[in-house]
């Protein structure tokens, strides 16, 4: 027996390949841990937010980073986006709701917040020719509140609503999780009911006359509040009446789905160690921050690479190279680290682009050989509080001058996504505030900093 495990000893004794791998799969190889990693807070690029399905909605203050602000402008088609008849006699509008459906993303206190939305006109009709950057402006008459409601957050809790039947019994219904807001039943009855014959010939009509509503959270709610995503592809103005005619009474309901919409987004960052961060792009942030919707990335770099890897540069190949990202500790409770992260780089022409690791097949374009799937290439946050990128191939054609850092950042993304994106994405909800570059030995995040493990081989000619 001795002599037989003798043997199997000497047989396993080889010189490490150009791969790396022993035949059980395991990686062999130099270990090199980098920590000596450029990492800055920057703002998050502007996008257009009217072609998005899911629409981020809400009032944040996040006690580490400052306050997010989501407001929403909409117009509205008519009834089955066609040419509307009022209803016959004398029509009142008894009452009309903004029905504003939840998607599946929220992120704040949806348990100890009360929320207050208010609705007004716009000045301006927003046009499905148009694109609108999150960062659009816009102007409404903030002097007259078309429709107000306090409520509390619950986007995953449905209930019952009465449904009208025009000529029937009114029936009760379950309806998905939505927010019901009140608006003044005197607009609708301008408008819609007793509107002229022109303003109804058409949606684009009727959009012309009404211009549209934009929705906005009170800024003095109750407790820090949150965010939620909202499917107005989905919502509604459901106006409800009652018409005489012929000495007959009858009720009835008009719904007006929401047409054009676009988000607005606003940031106000009063935390120091944020207001830090921005300020300083010199040097690595000892605390760096990620933050949706469209908020803040964090730009990421390795300038010692090539002298923390020994032999540096030369004729070596990188077995795996794994960036590890782990939140500071007491940013964990109450409100938890973004669910799901990204990494991309930018090209010559200052594009965004996958990373080597991350780029599939799409379309025309073939997959870098290197791409293991997204569970592989990773960004997912663990159980064991931190992040994981595979970055094998970026790193292995950065060793080699094959590709240029040009910018590579680290992005929020969101969770429910099945690619790995790299544009930036306003449905994202979450915040992580994550342990850079961290010298001082005694900060409890020391051992918590950033850092690139590398596993190479040495090739043997």
């Amino acid at each position: 027996m001795t002599l037989l495990i003798s043997l199997f000893i000497l047989s396993g004794c080889k010189k490490e390949d150009g791969i790396g791998l022993t035949p059980d799969n395991a990686l062999s190889g130099t270990l090199v841990v980098d920590t000596n990693i450029l990492i800055n807070t920057v703002p998050e690029d502007s996008t257009y937010t009217n072609a998005v399905s899911k629409t981020p909605f809400g009032y944040f203050k996040d006690p580490l980073i400052g306050a997010t602000e989501s407001n929403l402008a909409l117009n509205l088609y008519l009834p089955l986006n066609t040419a509307y008849t009022p209803p016959s006699g004398v029509a009142v509008v008894d009452s009309a709701i903004m029905v504003l459906r939840y998607a599946d993303t929220f992120y704040g206190d949806s348990l100890n917040s009360k929320y207050k939305v208010n609705v007004y006109q716009l000045n301006e009709r927003p046009l499905s020719t148009l694109n609108y950057y999150n960062t659009y402006n816009w102007k409404y008459n903030s002097g007259t509140i078309l429709g107000t409601k306090t409520f509390n957050m619950r986007p995953h809790t449905t209930f019952q609503i009465t449904d009208i039947v025009s000529g029937g019994p009114d029936t009760l219904k379950r309806v998905p999780s939505h927010i019901r807001v009140p608006l003044d039943p005197r607009f609708f009855e301008a408008h819609l009911v007793n509107a002229p014959a022109a303003d109804l010939r058409s949606s684009s009509a009727f959009q012309n006359a009404t211009t549209g509503f934009f929705v906005t959270m009170d800024k003095a709610q109750v407790g820090a509040g949150g965010t939620a995503t909202i499917l107005l592809d989905s919502s509604s103005v459901s106006v409800y009446y009652h018409s005489t005619y012929l000495g007959a009474i009858d009720t009835g309901v008009a719904v007006l789905p929401v047409a054009t919409h676009a988000a607005q987004i606003k940031h106000t960052y009063t935390a120091p160690g944020v207001i830090n961060a921005l300020a300083n792009t010199t040097t690595s942030n000892s605390t760096f921050y990620v933050q949706s919707p469209l908020g803040l990335r964090a730009k990421v770099s390795f300038p010692n690479l090539q002298s923390a890897i020994n032999p540096p540069g030369g004729n070596i190949v990188i077995n795996r190279a794994e960036l590890v990202i782990t939140p500071v500790t007491n940013t964990i409770v109450p409100y938890l680290p973004q669910s799901k992260l990204s990494m991309y780089q930018l090209d010559i022409a200052k594009q965004r682009i996958p990373i080597q690791d991350g780029t599939p097949a799409t379309g025309s374009n073939f997959a870098d050989p290197r791409y293991l799937g997204i569970g592989a290439f990773g960004g997912f946050y663990t159980n064991t509080n931190d992040y994981h990128f595979l970055l094998t191939g970026y790193i292995q054609d950065l060793m080699s001058g094959k590709t240029k850092d040009y910018g590579t950042y680290i992005g929020a993304v969101e969770f429910t996504t099945t690619a790995i994106p790299y544009a930036a994405a306003p449905p994202a909800m979450g915040r992580v505030v994550a342990a850079g570059t961290v010298t001082d030995k005694t900060s409890p995040d020391f051992k918590y900093k950033i850092k690139l493990n590398v596993i190479y081989t040495k090739v043997i000619k």
